[in-house]
């Protein structure tokens, strides 16, 4: 199921990033050949940076390669070394749990309740930050399969 999560993970990824730069392109070509910028280029940039942003970092802490500093766990060994890896992964669980889900999902709810939209595309708000309740799902998901090989 992990793998499968990982490879559709990395596809919206791609195809994300994708879009991003033919978008970027475009507003290059419509400023500096057209001499007629699109208004829509600049903010579309911006909530797809979002996307991949957050959701690369839920990717990436799937493959367990997100930034760390891993100066005490070298200095440990066996048990010790387990037991502070299995901390480390369940604050990170509990902070998505906390901070992503619950705290995403309550500004995605209040952002649409107050029918916030964008100033140039006009989408709602919530919409964009929706990725960061996904994002938190996927991090609780990624962290209990981590938890599991510590136990």
């Amino acid at each position: 199921m992990k793998q499968r999560i990982d490879k559709i993970l990395g596809q919206i990824l791609a195809f994300l990033m994708a879009v991003m730069t033919i978008d970027v392109l475009w507003q290059v070509c419509s400023r500096y050949i057209l001499r007629s910028p699109s208004p829509y280029t600049d903010e579309l940039a911006r909530f797809l940076l979002i996307w991949i942003g957050i959701l690369g970092a839920a990717y990436v802490a799937g493959q367990e390669k997100h930034l760390a500093i891993d100066l005490l766990p070298q200095k440990l060994e066996g048990r010790s070394k387990r037991r502070l890896h299995f901390f480390i992964n369940l604050l990170i669980a509990l902070f998505a749990i906390a901070i992503m889900v619950i705290g995403g999902t309550r500004l995605v709810f209040i952002t649409l309740n107050l029918g916030q939209t964008s100033s140039a595309l006009q989408i709602p708000l919530g919409y964009v930050y929706t990725v960061v309740p996904i994002s938190g799902v996927l991090v609780v998901y990624y962290k209990l399969i981590t938890l599991t090989k510590y136990r």
